[in-house]
């Protein structure tokens, strides 16, 4: 048998970290996935699937990635079934991931991006550095 899922979105809120009673951690998550094709006079779709981590990958998911950012996801596809609040059967589908991974470069941080351009302009950067002055009446000029 195989099952192998590998889905490449955008996180759609912010990750929270819980514990079950035995101290395990675990996320759960939604990721919108663009669909790769577009119906002519259409907008794109997107599909919205359930991503569920465990242990260490929740751990690593909730302190690394935030809402918006695109995610990579390698795991496999898990169905459980369940009894609404209204006594209807439902059946849920969602990602048990094994691996998650960025899929885009860090964006800028824009205190750095300052410093890079006043470097390249010439402008002295400060270092952080002081030098004490010795307390002297006598000062040449």
């Amino acid at each position: 048998m195989l099952n192998v899922c590998c889905l490449m979105g955008r996180i759609c809120a912010d990750l929270e970290l819980k514990h079950t009673p035995n101290g395990v951690s675990v996320t759960s998550f939604t990721i919108a996935v663009d669909r790769s094709y577009v119906k002519s006079g259409q907008e794109r779709q997107a599909d919205f699937i359930d991503i569920v981590c465990w242990r260490g990958t929740a751990d690593f998911a909730c302190k690394y990635f935030r809402k918006g950012q695109l995610i990579a996801v390698q795991g496999a596809i898990q169905t459980r079934s369940y009894t609404d609040s209204q006594g209807n059967k439902r059946k849920a589908f969602e990602v048990v991931a094994d691996n998650v991974h960025f899929a885009e470069s860090k964006k800028p941080d824009p205190l750095n991006n300052l410093s890079q351009q006043a470097q390249a302009a010439g402008i002295p950067q400060y270092s952080g550095d002081f030098e004490e002055i010795p307390s002297s009446d006598d000062l040449p000029f």
